[in-house]
């Protein structure tokens, strides 16, 4: 695997970054991939571990280090088909996923970690120019109908595993455009929108149909879509954002969720390229320029939100986060666990600041115009243990604030609440473990079903809540339901969990043996 050796004398090389100078001035990718000569080099330092655990940190149980070898090999047109295996969009994941694949690289221990996200996107990029992506329709027809509710990552991966066995599947999405939050809350500096387009163009010819601007429970009657399918799979998200509750807070303007600023800049930069869009009223558009934007929470929410500012002209952009500073060795998040934060980001390497271990109080204003945050400093290793710290009661100006802390759950009126649906602790859809809801022939996967999480966890949801659909529409067994069922256990799902899907999906009969551990499928 790789070349003998290759990690200990050759060094890791990331992206190639623009200028941050020089990209704050447009919205166009702020990288590209290093040259082939460098991504085969790059492939090269795949270890040959004994237990890859990359495949620990991936949702998906990507075959990392096959295509790592084959990449150094020269042989793109097999790694794309390695890839294309576990993953049906990675051309998304390498460009937005926080890749815990590589804080899981063995090397990552005491070394810098092998460029997996980069090779993953080098893969999809090549395959796509050599032409080798293409439409796909299956070869026969199964007479029954899927709808999918919401067209981001785990949609999109639900119906694309659907349609490929023959079911007809037709995706409603709300908005104007496929994608969700990758479309509408990712900047295009991160992920540009024709990567979407361009995929979505592919799924349209194998079969699937899009219909836009279509929000059940509103546009469509919810009794009317069940009439019209056989099936209904919720990919809806989690879309409700976290507030704040202090002083100030709805006394005064200026004061916004992240996702509507994010919103709105997205559909800004559409309008400027020609492609579709909504447009918002002028006393309702949220705007950084000339002002002084502070930024609740440091997230990847948060980064995006401090980019676009940037971008927009702000006099000054910056992030309070209650997460304490980074130590050299972080004993928060040991190997192989993802870290929370890192000690820069695209966003703080534009112009942005950042200030740890600070949680928000409340908020003044002048004649129902915010103008300062209250602020204190505290300890804790997140947001559920903040300790605050006597005597460091501070003010911050501001003319815009952004609050990006997270999501709560999907949204519970309109479509959930016609269905009825039983929700579990945490606002989210109840599903028990099988991806069935409490109202037969629904379905739910992705954010809606287990929280905010990453987009290669949405497309690992969608995959495996396929096979779960197909089995009660008496579907024949899908292709690598097995192979699938075993990888899903080394993103961490217990066994016992695992099987459960199994068994529920009918891929293994009960009781039958179908995992053994990482490395042995069977």
């Amino acid at each position: 695997m790789g070349e003998l050796g290759a990690f200990l004398k050759i060094h890791r090389v990331g992206f190639d970054k623009r200028d941050p100078q020089e990209r704050v001035a447009d919205y166009q990718p702020y990288f590209k991939l290093q040259g082939e000569a460098e991504l085969k080099r790059q492939g090269s330092r795949c270890m040959d571990c004994g237990v890859p655990f990359c495949h620990e940190g991936c949702p998906l149980g990507n075959l990392i280090p096959d295509w790592n070898d084959l990449v150094y090999r020269g042989k793109w047109r097999e790694a794309i088909d390695q890839l294309h295996a576990t993953n049906n969009f990675p051309e998304f994941t390498g460009r937005i996923c926080p890749a815990p694949c590589e804080s899981a690289c063995v090397l990552a221990v005491n070394d810098d970690p092998v460029t997996i996200e980069q090779i993953e996107m080098a893969i999809a990029e090549h395959a796509f120019a050599e032409g080798w992506v293409v439409p796909e329709p299956p070869a026969r027809r199964s007479g029954k109908s899927v709808a999918v509710v919401g067209s981001g990552p785990a949609g999109l991966a639900v119906a694309a595993e659907l349609n490929r066995i023959g079911h007809d599947v037709t995706i409603y999405e709300r908005d104007e455009g496929p994608g969700g939050l990758m479309r509408f809350g990712v900047p295009d500096a991160k992920l540009e929108k024709s990567v979407i387009d361009r995929r979505v163009a592919i799924l349209e010819q194998e079969g699937i149909r899009f219909v836009y601007d279509v929000e059940v429970g509103t546009d469509l009657a919810v009794a009317e879509l069940r009439e019209r399918h056989d099936a209904v799979v919720l990919a809806i998200g989690s879309r409700v954002s976290r507030d704040l509750d202090v002083p100030g807070r709805d006394k005064n303007s200026g004061i916004h969720l992240a996702m509507d600023y994010l919103y709105q800049r997205n559909r800004w930069v559409a309008r400027q390229e020609g492609r579709p869009h909504r447009t918002v009223a002028p006393d309702e558009e949220i705007t950084a320029a000339g002002k002084r934007v502070i930024v609740i929470g440091g997230g990847d929410t948060g980064m995006d939100c401090i980019s676009n500012a940037q971008r927009e002209g702000a006099v000054s952009a910056t992030i309070l986060d209650v997460y304490a500073q980074l130590l050299d060795s972080d004993p928060r998040h040991p190997w192989p666990l993802p870290p929370k934060r890192t000690p820069t980001t695209y966003a703080l390497e534009e112009g942005g600041n950042r200030r740890w271990g600070t949680e928000v109080t409340g908020f003044g204003g002048s004649e129902g115009s915010v103008t300062h945050v209250y602020a204190r400093k505290v300890t804790g290793t997140s947001s559920r243990d903040l300790t605050p710290v006597p005597g460091t009661e501070f003010v911050v100006e501001a003319d815009l604030v952004l609050i990006a802390i997270g999501f709560e759950h999907p949204e519970h009126s309109g479509l959930v609440a016609e269905l009825g649906l039983d929700l579990d602790h945490r606002g989210n859809i109840r599903t028990e473990r099988t991806y069935k809801t409490s109202v037969p022939g629904v379905f739910a996967c992705g954010d809606a079903r287990i929280g905010q999480s990453l987009v290669v966890t949405a497309i690992a949801e969608g995959r495996k809540c396929a096979r779960v659909v197909n089995n009660a529409l008496g579907g024949t067994p899908m292709d690598q339901d097995r192979e699938l069922l075993a990888i899903g256990a080394w993103s961490g799902e217990p066994d016992s969990t695992l099987r459960h899907e199994a068994e529920a999906a009918g891929t293994v009969r009960p009781g039958e043996q179908f995992f053994t551990g990482p490395g042995s499928r069977s």
